[in-house]
């Protein structure tokens, strides 16, 4: 297995990681519900599925 001859200076390891970082998700609000939801994404609410403040499907009750 290969070795460094040298240690990696905290400096250059550091540099290295500059974009290793916890980012947070853009949270869009629902026009028609006002729920929060990740942009692009359906979301269910009171069992329908809204997509982009349209309902998409409706969810079947088992009776």
């Amino acid at each position: 297995m290969a070795h460094p001859k040298r240690r990696t200076s905290t400096t250059r390891r550091d540099k290295r990681r500059t974009h290793d970082k916890a980012i947070a998700k853009n949270i869009a609000t629902c026009p028609t519900t006002g729920q929060p939801h990740l942009f692009h994404h359906a979301h269910w609410h009171e069992g329908k599925l809204y997509y982009k403040g349209r309902v998409v499907a409706e969810k079947e009750v088992a009776i």
